[in-house]
């Protein structure tokens, strides 16, 4: 380990010469307060930042013990720690040269508390990773100005996360947020629920860029018949929607709030920063999200609970194809949800295939069922809850005849939600629909496929991950098409999935899907992301099962043995 005085000597010596010359400086340097290493050194001043890390001790720092002495607050402290950093960072960083000399960059956040790397907080004490540009003009170093961003800037960064009596009200709301939202979370299944809307909620986004809660958003009121008063650790009693498992249709007009509602839902699979307005909407932590999604690929899977019998002898008990339609991908997404272990299924008819979702009496009359390959969700969603106890809740306004199959009907008003089941029922009585239960007595049998991941690298060189949003993931020349998986929230979440599939194709053998998730999720579940990756990077998220399987299930070389 070397000295700052040992750093700022080298800076002089490296003055003026060949930016490559920077890469001497790789190491560690002990300042009386933190640790800077230097892991990485950019190519030049054009190329993507250096690599660092900030390495501060609890005594240090000062951080009460209170603060980081479980897993949970550990998390929620380094969400704090990071959201500061980063409003730090545009208040110290300069331009001090060509290219990106001078700038500073800590990983994008959400409106989610996540473990991240960019940001940790362990037993130990807070380290800190950044991507820094080592100051240059032209390809010469620039020396007099790396000494300021490492031996002055930085030090003036790593203060932000130092203990400061003002702090305290703020991360004390965070981790109270989050605490109440997991005890929230954890009583869903006790007492029968799926989900869980607090009154007062503000459910709006402010656009579809913009994840600040809507100004001027009507808060959120349950309908009194379908109250619930859920205890918390810090909040004490809070009262709001609960949606019983089963089946529960969301109704009402258009623009009435009710795609609102499923996405806030959707989201409640992950805890929010306080001030959000949905902190306090928590859904069961395997819900998934289901849409048709037209040419998506599909391998593998066992669609004939949905779809039998296609034309020209096609199987469908290891349904595969580069090119799903909308039928086909949306039956393909709701067997690899259950597959991975999802107990609820979010589905909004605006983004279903309607083929899928009913037949009506009178297309029944039209079109014999023996020509018809097709087994709507209508007839199949009570059996996937009798059958197998996965609940389902679904955005529906044009299609009466699910009222026959639903346990509870809420309807959507201006954002005001109204219990709806007794005239719903009474209709359902009144104009029963009349067509035919197709697909038999039972949902069928719930299958794992055996998979090998692809190989990803070409010759000597392992395969690079891009990112495009949350739209698009390349891992080497496979491009994949993440627009159907819509409880991602972070681009580095797609990012620390991507590596965990290059990690564990390196293996090069076949594993049982369910097998795969749990040996993966051990070690995101222990925050390891360390192991997930060929070295400490600063711009990974934790992630869910659920999404790693999508992106694995997207895969278009992905291979399924099958017995034989």
């Amino acid at each position: 380990m070397t000295s700052p005085t040992a750093l700022t000597h080298q800076l002089e010596k490296l003055d003026g010469r060949s930016y490559a010359g920077y890469k001497s400086l790789k190491g560690d340097y002990v300042f009386a307060k933190f640790t800077l290493t230097l892991a990485h050194i950019q190519g030049d001043p054009f190329a993507a930042p250096s690599r660092v890390s900030l390495f501060v001790s609890h005594d240090h720092s000062q951080w009460p013990q209170n603060y980081w002495h479980d897993q949970t607050r550990r998390v929620v402290l380094a969400d704090f720690l990071h959201r500061q950093i980063s409003h730090v960072i545009p208040q110290i960083q300069q331009q001090r040269g060509s290219g990106k000399s001078g700038c500073l960059m800590a990983a994008p956040t959400s409106q989610a508390v996540l473990a991240r790397t960019a940001v940790q907080v362990t037993p130990d004490g807070i380290e800190v990773r950044l991507g820094v540009g080592l100051p240059a003009f032209g390809r010469r170093i620039a020396g007099q100005a790396a000494r300021e961003l490492l031996t002055e800037d930085l030090p003036q960064l790593v203060r932000a996360v130092h203990y400061r009596p003002q702090y305290q009200p703020a991360v004390e709301r965070h981790i109270t947020t989050v605490e109440d939202a997991n005890a929230l979370r954890a009583q869903l299944s006790e007492q029968h629920l799926v989900a869980f809307i607090a009154n007062g909620a503000l459910l709006p986004r402010e656009s579809g860029v913009d994840p600040l809660p809507l100004s001027t958003a009507v808060p959120f009121k349950a309908p009194s018949s379908l109250e619930v008063t859920l205890n918390t650790p810090h909040a004490g009693d809070i009262t709001g929607l609960g949606i019983p498992a089963g089946v529960t249709l969301i109704v009402g007009g258009g623009y009435h709030g009710k795609s609102t509602v499923l996405k806030a839902i959707a989201h409640g699979v992950y805890n929010h920063i306080p001030g959000d307005g949905r902190d306090r909407v928590v859904a069961d932590g395997t819900t998934v999200k289901i849409r048709a999604e037209d040419g998506r690929s599909v391998t593998g899977v066992d669609i004939s609970p949905f779809i039998d019998r296609l034309p020209q002898g096609i199987s469908t008990t290891t349904f595969s194809t580069p090119n799903a339609s909308g039928s086909t991908s949306q039956a393909a997404n709701i067997v690899e949800a259950i597959e991975a272990g999802t107990k609820v299924l979010l589905i909004d008819e605006d983004t279903a295939a309607t083929n899928l979702m009913i037949r009506d009496r009178n297309m029944q009359a039209l079109i014999a069922k023996e020509k018809e390959p097709i087994t709507p969700f209508i007839d199949k969603v009570r059996q996937l809850y009798s059958d197998h106890g996965i609940s389902t809740i679904l955005v529906m306004g044009g299609s009466g005849d699910y009222f026959e199959v639903a346990d509870h009907v809420i309807a959507l008003d201006n954002y005001i939600a109204h219990d709806v089941t007794a005239q719903a029922k009474a209709i359902a009585v009144d104009y029963p629909c009349d067509r035919n239960a197709e697909g038999g007595q039972h949902f069928g049998t719930l299958t794992q496929r055996q998979i090998q991941l692809p190989s990803f690298d070409t010759g000597r060189k392992p395969a690079k991950v891009k990112t495009h949003s949350l739209t698009t993931l390349a891992i080497g020349q496979a491009d994949i098409d993440l627009r159907g998986i819509e409880q991602l929230i972070e681009p580095n979440q797609v990012k620390a999935i991507a590596h965990a599939i290059l990690i564990w194709q390196q293996q090069n053998r076949s594993h049982p899907l369910h097998d795969l998730l749990d040996d993966i999720m051990t070690w995101v579940d222990r925050q390891d992301f360390d192991a997930l990756t060929p070295y400490p990077m600063a711009d990974l998220s934790e992630f869910r099962r659920h999404e790693l399987a999508a992106i694995i299930n997207r895969l278009r070389s992905l291979r399924v043995i099958l017995d034989r």
